[in-house]
């Protein structure tokens, strides 16, 4: 295990490319024929499947994964709440985090620790209070941070709220932190405002780097046409087939075609590029190839 944390930026300007985000996690397990939790998610499998985690992280890294996302989607206490489960939520976090800290080995693999919306990433009101959406987040985070995470990694974020909360409190104790946006075919968040609005008003805090995840190619693209997207940034599109929020989730987005919607971006000079649910260390390595090819010295 490295002690030191390793600084996304600064990898990137070594490897003088985009930085290669992991794949699905959850949709996987799901594929898989592991049965997920209503509350938890697929982060309960860290803890009945420890083995499987660490060989779909190792996996990943071996495809060509720069940023290992860790399985903790489902780890917050809003979800353990919800679960009513007697799970002990230091103990959880850590042993997520702890998955991918071993899959890494001493390489120079950033940890992304991630930080799910409270509660569903698809639902258009949050119905918890305020007091417990500010815990939910702080705590979470916190654990995230403390157990090894390289960079905070805010994902399929779309209320105003919660991503104030997130930003305040990982730029108030200086802490690297990504936000990743998921936003409606209207350009919008799920709480109704602007995404560029919400991007300018992320930029206030200095994120390392913002991204957009878990919308369609061609949502992303009606937006990436309309506006200028101002700092550093990356992206992971939902490689799902039918409806963004389905229940169960197959591959509607081969490789090649992956590739061929993410290559239009290159001239933007992300900072990253994944791929989201449904996809699989196959989508990874179909980046790395490409980025092979794009990129020699």
């Amino acid at each position: 295990m490295l002690d030191k944390k390793i600084n996304l930026l600064e990898r990137f300007k070594e490897l003088n490319r985009p930085l290669i985000l992991d794949g699905a996690m959850g949709s996987l397990l799901q594929q898989k024929g592991i049965e997920g939790d209503p509350a938890l998610w697929y982060s309960k499998t860290n803890l009945v499947n420890s083995d499987l985690i660490k060989t779909i992280h190792e996996d990943y890294i071996k495809a060509g994964a720069d940023i290992i996302t860790t399985n903790t989607f489902r780890t917050n206490p809003a979800a353990i709440k919800l679960s009513a489960q007697n799970i002990d939520q230091n103990d959880f976090v850590k042993k997520s985090i702890q998955l991918a800290l071993e899959a890494r080995a001493d390489d120079k693999i950033i940890i992304a620790g991630s930080n799910a919306p409270a509660e569903d990433c698809y639902q258009k009101e949050r119905t918890i209070p305020k007091y417990e959406l500010e815990y939910n987040h702080k705590k979470h985070i916190e654990l995230l941070w403390e157990n090894g995470a390289d960079i905070i990694w805010n994902e399929t974020q779309s209320h105003w709220d919660e991503i104030e909360i997130i930003a305040k409190f990982c730029s108030a104790n200086s802490l690297p932190f990504a936000v990743n946006f998921y936003f409606t075919e209207s350009l919008n968040l799920l709480s109704g405002e602007p995404l560029f609005e919400a991007i300018d008003f992320i930029n206030e805090f200095k994120p390392d780097v913002i991204g957009f995840n878990c919308i369609k190619p061609n949502t992303f693209k009606e937006y990436y046409r309309k506006n200028k997207i101002k700092g550093n940034w990356g992206f992971y599109y939902n490689c799902g087939a039918g409806n963004i929020n389905d229940e169960h989730i197959s591959c509607g987005i081969n490789q090649l075609e992956y590739i061929n919607e993410a290559k239009h971006f290159l001239p933007g000079n992300p900072i990253f590029i994944g791929s989201c649910c449904g996809s699989s260390p196959l989508h990874t390595k179909a980046i790395k190839d490409y980025f092979n090819e794009v990129y020699r010295n």
